[in-house]
Formats: structure tokens, C-alpha cells, sequence
């Protein structure tokens, strides 16, 4: 293709995506919507469909500036994709974590709490700098964040990849592999505000750091210490890492270990060895697993999450076996099954690994055309993947959440090594048909493989998920039904403990996990019982307010087709003797009942 061809294509595909976005912000979200996807008009996604069309046949037909200007066309699409709650005007998006890290930040800007009080300040603080500088919201200011801390992923894969494989096709399949967001599981990874999953796209910038030290030679004098630009490169972004969510950070650790054992053991194999060549990094990994020790064992949330850990894996009936038999037994209920949420939430993750484990084992066994120095990168990665693999068994026993975390770092590294592997792979395709017949069907696989990362990217009833979108409503009708409700009286909702409206709206400094004698163990009413219409005896205190909203509805109702509530129970508080509406408004209700419900 001529170069002013292919200029005016990717400039078609720039428009397209600024179309798409200022469609977007003109039609901003009036109502609560179980899926950003369905309540985006169709206009938006034509034109990101047009512009990852064309990132998709440039990055993997170009070279050079072009290919450049691919992978920034697909990479701005996708980050356009994540902003749509922000675009779109959404109050708020996150009715569990999210609420409380509202209610975290909302403490740092009232002065209430120092940002180093926090196991994680990182999104905090960077939403904190936005609420005061750019005079946002502090609910729009954390979404904001929530995309900036998003963007280095993008930015990073194929940079990494660039310094690992130097090759231009293997880049362009990384960064391509990058726009399905691989890390997001929806199970517990989110995208969203939850710095856990937040943290997950800035490991490529901590790699980053990695690779150019043990493949770069500073140009400078070193610094004082003898440290390299590059160490220091490594410790600041690690830095932000700890920062941002600890638990990645100790994956970097494990990860920079590896590294450092694969390196002990090639001195002792080899005379001759391109891992022979690079410093070793023994020191970067005494120095970030100091960084991680003094930041997380002085910490009350690292020791009650490690002793959780413990009785997870001693307790019976715990662990992922179990959870898992559980939902599927509910999808069954609702007319689902494991194997439809399966493809739908992991076939693209799965085609992606089967890939890079493929390559990983010819690559062992000396079947590629990798140099010695980009195999050894590969090595260092596929060889640190084992301990991550233990980490993640040991997670998978005792505690479930954890395990799915585990993943996303594993499949941070997979996206990776996926631009290498894909590389090689259309490499071989190309001498059985012709390179561009081997580029196509490499964007069929990767364009079907796209459309599936990305259709779950949010969580939506597709995945029986509905989103979690938070309205002016909903969070007006918490704001009044909390600053009205009489002391001592209880607040429980429908399969969801309103506890976490009050960490988003009053904060959480100076109190603890409760509301009104409500807990997150105890602040939702009995499924049964109150499906029964037995409203009183639903939950276990003479009287106390239920309080439900459009998501709640659209959940139980709509989404799990009233496998636990039951619609008629909500439509008879309206005539019960006993049970007073107090608070309403289109998407909230809060009601009084007494024991004489």
C-alpha cells in the first residue's frame, strides 16, 4: 500500500474514533444501565470497530513509523472503550470495593486521613491531585484515574516486547494481544476502581525497567552506590507498583527472583551464554523485597489477609472447587452453564495461552529462530511463570479471589510473550502460504479474539454480570435514607449490605465496617424467607430498613431471573402492614418494617 494511502487510512480510522467519542459524550447515561454496551449508542461502536479494523491491518502489515501509527490508532480505541464511563457521564461505577475506596479518598481530601495511612494510596492520591487541581468530582476524579493508571499497559507491551525480540511483527502482535486486556477476568479483576486490577497495568512499566537493565548499558557515569540509571529505573516504578497494590508488587519480586535464580544457575551450567552477559540482578531483588517487607508486614490488612490465606488452606470446603461447583449449579438454575460462560469470559484467554505454552515448549526444544539473546528473555519469563504457577495453586486452595488476581499478573506476562509467540508463529504460516496470506489469517484469529476480550472488558448480563453503575439517584436516595434513619435501626439489602453506600458517601475515618448495626456479614435480608413474604422475620432484629435499587432489581429480577428474590415479594411491601416506604425516587427505596410485617 503507497504511503499516502495508508496515511489517509489511519487518519480514517483517527476520525472514526473521534466520532465515535463525541457520540458518546453527547448521549450520556440518564438512567441506570445494566451494560455500558447496550446503552452506548450503535454509532460508537461502528466507529471503534472501523478504527481497530484498520490498527489491526496496520500494525500487522507496517513497519516502522506506520506500524507506529497502528498500534497508537488501536491503542487510543481501546483506551477510548475503558473511558466510557467517564465519557459518558456515569456518577459513579462500582457498587462493592469501589465505594469503599470512594470513601477512602473522600477522607484524604477532607484531612481526615494521610494518604501513607493507606495499604495502597496510589489511585487515591492521583485521584486526590485531579479533585483539587482540576476541580472534578471526586467519584469522576477516581474513573479518571482508574484510565490513567490503564494507559501504561497499552504504552508498555509492546515496548517491552521491542527490547526482548527487537522484531517488528512480534511488537505489533503484542500490542495487538494487549488490546484484548487479557489480566481482566471479571471474577477478580475488574475494570474499574479496584487498584488491585489497577495495579496489573503498570507491571509492563516495572518490566519495562527490567529488561532494559539486564539489556541496556548506561551511557553515564553511574550513580552514587554504584547503581545504574537503570536499577534506579526499576526501583521507582516499582515503587508506584507497591504503591498502587502491594500484592502485585510481590509478584514482581517472585518474578525479579526468578530471574535472579535462572541467572545463578546459568553461572554454574554455562561458559559461554548470552545470560552470562547481564548483570545480575540479585541485589534488585533484595532491595524491592525490602521495599515490599517494610511497606506490608507493619500493615493490619496484609497480616488479616495472609491469616485468611492460612485458614483457607487448613479449613475443608474452602477453595475454588467448591465456589465453582456452587455457580455453576446457579447457572444451571437461571439457564446458563459453565461451559457458555467459559467461552465467553475465557476462550480468548485460553487460545492465547495455548499459544504461548505451545511456543514456550519449542522453544525448549530448540525448534526456533529466536536469537540466544531473546530466547534467554523468554526463559526468564516462561521459567519465573512456575513459581507464579505455585503462588496461584496455593491461592486456588485457600483463597479463590486471591487465585483469579494471581492470573491476571500470570496473564500480564502471557500477553508478552504472546507477541513473540504469535511472531514466530506467522513466521512459520508464511512459508506455507504467503506473508500476506499468513498476516490475514493471523487478523482473523486476533480480530475474533479482540471482539471477545473486549465484549467483557465491563461486566454486563452477558455474563450474567449485570454493571455496576452507580446514578445521582441511587446515590441521592443512600445519601437522604442515611441521614434520616433513626439510630440503632439497621440498614440490610437485597443480596447486598448497603454498608458500602456509607464508606462512599461518609467516609471511612474514625469508623469502623457498620452502619446502623449493619454489617457486610449480616446486612442483607434472607433470600427465602423474604421471598416468603415473611418481611419481618428476613433479617434478625425487631425492625430495621430494607433498602433496594435499580441495580439490585436488574441483578436478582432480570439478570438471575429470581433465583433468590422474588419479584412479587418487592411488589407486596407496597401493601404490608408493618412496612413504610420512607425514601424513593426512580432507581431507590427504603423501607421501615416492624415486627408487625
Amino acid at each position: 500500500m503507497r504511503r499516502s494511502t495508508l496515511n489517509v487510512t489511519v487518519a480514517v480510522g483517527f476520525l472514526a474514533v473521534a466520532i465515535g467519542i463525541a457520540v458518546a459524550r453527547a448521549n450520556p447515561a440518564t438512567a441506570y444501565e445494566a451494560s455500558v454496551y447496550a446503552g452506548t449508542p450503535a454509532l460508537v461502536w461502528a466507529g471503534f470497530a472501523l478504527a481497530l479494523a484498520i490498527a489491526v491491518g496496520t500494525t500487522l502489515s507496517c513497519r516502522g513509523r506506520q506500524q507506529g501509527l497502528g498500534i497508537a490508532l488501536g491503542a487510543t480505541t481501546v483506551t477510548a472503550l475503558v473511558s466510557l464511563p467517564v465519557i459518558r457521564n456515569y456518577r459513579f461505577a462500582g457498587m462493592g470495593d469501589a465505594l469503599t475506596h470512594l470513601g477512602w479518598t473522600r477522607d484524604i481530601t477532607a484531612g481526615g486521613t494521610l494518604p501513607h495511612e493507606l495499604f495502597y494510596p496510589g489511585l487515591h492520591a492521583i485521584a486526590t491531585v485531579l479533585h483539587f487541581t482540576g476541580g472534578v468530582s471526586i467519584e469522576r476524579a477516581l474513573l479518571i484515574g482508574m484510565v490513567v493508571l490503564f494507559v501504561p499497559f497499552l504504552l508498555f507491551v509492546p515496548l517491552v516486547v521491542r527490547d526482548m525480540a527487537g522484531d517488528g511483527a512480534a511488537v505489533g502482535f503484542a500490542a495487538i494481544v494487549s488490546w484484548m486486556v487479557l489480566p481482566i477476568n471479571n471474577i477478580a479483576t475488574h475494570m474499574g476502581v479496584h487498584t488491585n486490577s489497577n495495579a496489573l497495568f503498570l507491571v509492563p512499566a516495572v518490566l519495562f525497567a527490567i529488561v532494559a537493565f539486564l539489556r541496556r548499558r548506561a551511557t553515564i557515569e553511574r550513580l552514587p552506590f554504584g547503581l545504574s540509571p537503570f536499577s534506579v529505573l526499576v526501583f521507582l516504578t516499582a515503587l508506584l507498583l507497591l504503591l498502587v497494590h502491594p500484592q502485585q508488587m510481590f509478584n514482581v519480586v517472585i518474578l525479579v527472583g526468578a530471574i535472579g535464580g535462572v541467572q545463578y544457575l546459568a553461572r554454574r551450567r554455562f561458559d559461554d551464554h548470552p545470560m552470562l552477559e547481564h548483570p545480575t540482578v540479585y541485589a534488585q531483588t533484595l532491595v524491592l523485597g525490602g521495599m515490599f517487607g517494610l511497606w506490608a508486614l507493619g500493615n493490619e490488612r496484609f497480616r488479616s489477609a495472609a491469616s485468611g490465606l492460612v485458614y483457607g488452606l487448613l479449613a475443608q470446603d474452602v477453595g475454588a472447587g467448591s465456589e465453582v461447583g456452587q455457580r455453576g449449579g446457579s447457572l444451571t438454575e437461571i439457564g446458563g452453564s459453565l461451559g457458555e460462560l467459559f467461552v465467553k469470559m475465557f476462550l480468548d484467554a485460553a487460545i492465547v495461552g495455548l499459544i504461548v505454552g505451545l511456543f514456550i515448549l519449542v522453544v525448549w526444544l530448540g525448534r526456533t529462530s529466536l536469537d540466544w539473546e531473546t530466547q534467554s528473555f523468554v526463559n526468564y519469563t516462561a521459567l519465573a511463570l512456575l513459581p507464579l504457577g505455585g503462588m496461584f495453586a496455593v491461592y486456588f486452595v485457600g483463597t479463590p479471589t486471591m487465585a483469579f488476581r494471581q492470573l491476571g499478573f500470570i496473564y500480564v506476562l502471557i500477553t508478552i510473550l504472546a507477541g513473540i509467540a504469535l511472531a514466530q508463529f506467522a513466521g512459520g504460516l508464511s512459508t506455507v502460504i504467503t506473508r500476506p496470506g499468513a498476516n490475514a489469517v493471523m487478523a482473523l484469529l486476533l480480530g475474533a479474539c479482540l471482539v471477545l476480550g473486549l465484549v467483557t472488558v465491563f461486566a454486563s448480563p452477558l455474563i450474567y454480570n449485570p454493571g455496576q453503575h452507580v446514578t445521582p439517584e441511587m446515590m441521592s436516595g443512600y445519601e437522604t435514607g442515611l441521614d434520616r434513619g433513626a439510630d440503632g435501626v439497621p440498614y440490610a439489602g437485597m443480596g447486598y449490605d448497603p454498608y458500602r453506600y456509607d464508606h462512599g458517601i461518609n467516609g471511612i475515618a474514625g469508623g469502623d465496617d457498620t452502619i446502623g448495626g449493619a454489617s457486610a456479614a449480616t446486612g442483607s435480608v434472607n433470600a427465602s424467607t423474604f421471598s416468603a413474604g415473611n418481611y419481618s422475620g428476613a433479617y434478625p432484629t425487631d425492625e430495621y430498613y430494607f433498602v433496594h435499587t435499580e441495580w439490585d432489581t436488574t441483578r436478582e429480577i432480570a439478570v438471575y431471573n429470581e433465583l433468590n428474590y422474588r419479584k412479587a415479594a418487592l411488589e407486596g411491601l407496597d401493601t404490608r402492614p408493618g412496612v413504610n416506604k420512607v425514601v424513593s425516587n426512580e432507581e431507590f427505596e427504603m423501607y421501615a418494617i416492624s415486627s408487625e410485617a
